[in-house]
């Protein structure tokens, strides 16, 4: 690096290479190094909030890096030197920054060589965006964002205020963007989210989610008024805003819940509004959904009881387990498989049912987490009933959350290599509300998956409105029809024509079908009649340890006929 003094007329130029630079920036702190003498200019907030000696500084690179955490300063370093080395003409990296107070905020580093006319490097300059500090502001609507409401949120638990929370959100913008285009897409975003905001006013705050979601947060206004307003603002909508030239009619969809119990987390609280807004959504036709803090029967609170189970997942998923339901051949009733099906309990709450947990927790981020733990376990288990039962099948739950992730199928493939289970003895489960995803996401998971032996089922077949799609366009080994579905086969004639459609349209694609909720003799025996493949349900047995049926199997039963 240079030792000479940089001279004015180069100060002058470096200033006014900054000024543009500062100019073009967006949210984000501007350095301009003049590569010849080692000189630099900083942006004044970032000097300011890091406690860095000047805006302008010899030797920059050192001295900011005294700033960076310990453990980030090597791939720092050795990113810098390469710079000014030559091997490198370009600067992308994390890295953590201490401030002057002594905490560390994550920062994104990108920066780029400028050369002269000859093709020696001249500058070095760039831009550093501090996550902690910045982008709370959504460019868009000019609202605060998701991350300023994480972090309102988190000062409503921390000083234990009071706040009723909502979330609103256009439905079907993207149908919108599709025909109009996302110019008049945005505009719409715009319209309303400033709407959203004149009327709430000084009431509570306003802020931009992702995609088409909106969030409010008011300490002054209760659930009742807010859903006044809610209904308020739907009618408007509904009768039309003017985009351009074009009236456009919008539908909305909202949850909402009171916050005055602060024994949770902001991600828990994150995780129950979602769980409303999606009620309001998908079986609510956009009614507003009051997210249900009272537990039926007892005093204590949905939201804290679900932080409990939620900071499970991290604390090494303590108080998981997991019972295992058999499903039995419909000819022989011999064990053929069994669903592993998720529990929790702990000290202070005992056993939750899984219809208090689950429909959150599937929504919720650490999900994936979990729902890996669930698989290795339920493999290691099922390791042990092949011994006994060698065409033994081993059906696991799948969530939403777990299927749009990038990496999905790879987990599955390391998880079963670790186990060193047999693909071909694992079925995944997917229920109906996976037509949220994306079909051609859901086919190229379900054809990766099947291509190395997995098996696929579509559970709860028959209680959405599209299971007969998923089945036509999908390529399922099995269907599990659901246990409504047979209740009153016993009386009813036309359960019984409608498990022959379902069988019928089941072998017309290949799949074969295995019923729920099997309760009585009765029952079976009607099945059988139907060309049925399997049979759960608690006249076999109810969810038990895998030690229960490890004992049975031993004892050489595998016959589940009731005596």
């Amino acid at each position: 690096m240079a030792d000479l003094k940089i001279t004015e007329e180069a100060k002058r130029k470096l200033d006014s290479l900054f000024e543009a630079l500062s100019i073009v920036s967006e949210d984000t702190y501007v350095y301009l190094c003049d590569m010849r003498y080692d000189y630099s200019r900083w942006s004044k907030s970032l000097v300011d909030t890091f406690g860095m000696p000047s805006e302008y500084m010899y030797s920059a690179g050192a001295v900011w890096e005294e700033c960076v955490h310990p453990d980030d300063r090597d791939i720092y370093r050795e990113c810098i030197n390469d710079i000014f080395n030559g091997k490198s003409d370009a600067h992308d990296m994390q890295y953590r920054a201490k401030r002057a107070d002594g905490e560390y905020d994550v920062c994104t580093c990108r920066g780029l060589v400028i050369t002269d006319g000859s093709g020696k490097p001249e500058y070095f300059g760039g831009s550093i965006r501090n996550h902690s500090r910045s982008s709370h502001i959504d460019s868009l609507t000019g609202l605060r964002n998701q991350f300023g409401f994480f972090e309102d949120l988190k000062s409503v638990i921390r000083n234990q205020t009071p706040v009723r929370i909502g979330m609103v959100g256009i439905a079907k913008l993207t149908e919108i963007n599709e025909v109009y285009g996302y110019k008049v897409g945005n505009k719409v975003l715009q319209m309303f989210g400033r709407y959203l905001m004149e009327n709430v006013g000084n009431r509570g705050g306003t802020y931009r989610l992702d995609g088409s979601k909106f969030a409010i947060i008011s300490a002054t206004q209760s659930l009742e008024k807010l859903a006044v307003s809610y209904e308020e603002i739907r009618a408007i909508f509904r009768k039309g805003i003017k985009v351009d030239d074009l009236e456009i009619m919008l539908e909305l969809n909202a949850g909402i819940l009171s916050l005055d119990d602060f024994n949770v987390d902001d991600q828990t609280v994150y995780s129950c509004l979602s769980f409303a807004y999606d009620e309001s959504k998908v079986n609510r036709h956009g009614d507003l959904i009051a997210f249900q803090n009272e537990l039926t029967g007892e005093n204590r609170r949905n939201l804290e009881k679900l932080h409990a189970i939620r900071a499970s997942i991290t604390q090494g998923k303590k108080g998981f387990y997991l019972l295992y339901q058999p499903v039995v051949d419909a000819k022989t009733e011999k064990i053929i498989g069994a669903e592993a099906l998720l529990r929790w309990k702990n000290d202070e709450y005992g056993v939750v049912p899984p219809d208090l947990f689950m429909p959150f927790l599937e929504k919720d981020p650490l999900f994936p987490e979990l729902g890996e733990w669930i698989l290795e376990t339920a493999l290691k288990d099922a390791q042990r009933l092949l011994e006994y039962v060698p065409g033994f099948m081993i059906n696991v739950n799948l969530s939403y959350a777990q299927l749009e992730k990038a990496d999905f199928t790879e987990v599955v493939w390391n998880t079963i290599r670790k186990s060193g289970f047999s693909p071909e003895h694992l079925c995944l489960e997917i229920t109906e509300r996976c037509r949220l995803l994306d079909m051609d996401l859901l086919r190229n998971v379900m054809v990766t998956l099947r291509a190395g032996g997995v098996r696929i089922a579509l559970d709860d077949f028959g209680t959405g409105f599209s299971s007969v799609g998923l089945v036509k366009n999908l390529p399922f080994d099995t269907i599990k029809i659901d246990r409504s579905f047979v209740q009153e086969i016993e009386e009813d004639e036309r359960e019984k024509r409608m498990i022959n459609n379902f069988t019928d349209m089941a072998g017309t694609y290949g799949a074969k079908v295995c019923v729920e909720g099997i309760e009585t003799a009765g029952m079976r025996e009607i099945l059988k009649e139907y060309g049925i493949h399997s049979l759960q349900g608690y006249y076999y047995s109810r969810p038990v340890p895998i030690e229960e049926i490890v004992d049975r199997l031993r004892s050489g039963t595998d016959n589940y006929k009731p005596v």
